[in-house]
C-alpha cells in the first residue's frame, strides 16, 4: 500500500472502555440509569413515610384542639390529614411492589377520590359555618398548628413533586399535589383563626375554603385521569 493511501485513510474513532460499538455504551447506561430509579423510589417511600407520619399528628392535634374550642374548622383540618394520610398510603402501597409502573393508575385512583372527599368536606363544614351553626373560641394550639404546617407541607410537596418528576410518576406527582393543599389549607386555616380571635370575623375562613374546594375538585379530576406527570 502506498504512502499516499495511508495518509488519506480516516482514523479509527476509538470505543470507550473496550467497546465495539454505540450499542455497547447503551448497554452500559442500563445499570445506571436502574440504580438512579431505585434511588428516587427509595426517595418517595421515605417521603410517603414522613408524610404519613406528619399527618398522623397532626389530624390528632387538629381534632382535639378543635373539639375543646368548638371549631369545626380545626376538625376539618383534621380529618383533611387523615384523607392526606389516604393518598400517601397509596403512594407507599405503589412502589411498595416490585413494579411500580403496574399500581400507577389504581394508585391515581385512590388520590382522586381522596380529592373529592377532602372537598366534599370542606364545602359541607363551610356552609355550615356560613349558616351560622356554631362559633368557635380562640386555640392557641390550633394557630401554632397551622403556622408549623404551612411551614412543613410545602417542603414536603416540592421534595415530592421533584422525585416523581426524576421518576415519570404521575401518582407521585399527585400526591404531591394533594400535600401543596393542605399546605393551602393550614394557611386558611390560620387566617380564619387569626380573624376569628382577633376581629371576631368567622366568615373568612369558610369562604377561603370554598375556593380550596373547588380547587381539590379539579386536581381530582386531573388524578382520576392519569394528567399528573408534569
Amino acid at each position: 500500500m502506498s504512502e499516499s493511501s495511508e495518509r488519506m485513510r480516516p482514523p479509527a474513532v476509538a470505543q470507550p472502555d473496550g467497546c465495539a460499538d454505540d450499542r455497547c455504551a447503551d448497554d452500559r447506561c442500563a445499570p445506571r440509569e436502574a440504580v438512579r430509579t431505585a434511588a428516587l423510589s427509595r426517595r418517595v417511600r421515605l417521603l410517603v413515610a414522613a408524610t404519613i407520619t406528619y399527618n398522623l399528628i397532626e389530624s390528632v392535634v387538629a381534632i382535639s384542639a378543635g373539639a375543646v374550642a368548638g371549631s369545626t374548622a380545626l376538625i376539618g383540618f383534621g380529618l383533611d390529614s387523615v384523607i392526606e394520610v389516604a393518598s400517601a398510603t397509596a403512594v407507599a402501597w405503589q412502589f411498595s411492589g416490585a413494579d411500580p409502573a403496574a399500581r400507577e393508575r389504581t394508585a391515581l385512583k385512590v388520590i382522586a377520590v381522596s380529592f373529592f372527599a377532602l372537598a366534599a368536606y370542606v364545602t359541607f363544614e363551610s356552609v355550615r359555618t356560613l349558616a351560622g351553626s356554631a362559633t368557635a373560641e380562640h386555640s392557641t394550639v390550633g394557630i401554632v398548628l397551622a403556622a408549623v404546617s404551612l411551614i412543613v407541607m410545602p417542603l414536603l410537596s416540592r421534595a415530592q413533586r421533584s422525585a416523581g418528576r426524576g421518576l415519570g410518576s404521575a401518582s407521585a406527582v399527585a400526591d404531591s399535589k394533594q400535600t401543596m393543599l393542605c399546605a393551602y389549607l393550614s394557611g386558611v386555616l390560620l387566617v380564619g383563626l387569626l380573624a376569628n380571635s382577633l376581629f371576631g370575623w368567622s366568615w373568612a375562613d369558610p369562604i377561603v375554603a370554598l375556593v380550596i374546594a373547588a380547587v381539590a375538585v379539579k386536581e381530582g379530576r386531573e388524578a382520576w385521569r392519569g394528567n399528573h406527570c408534569c
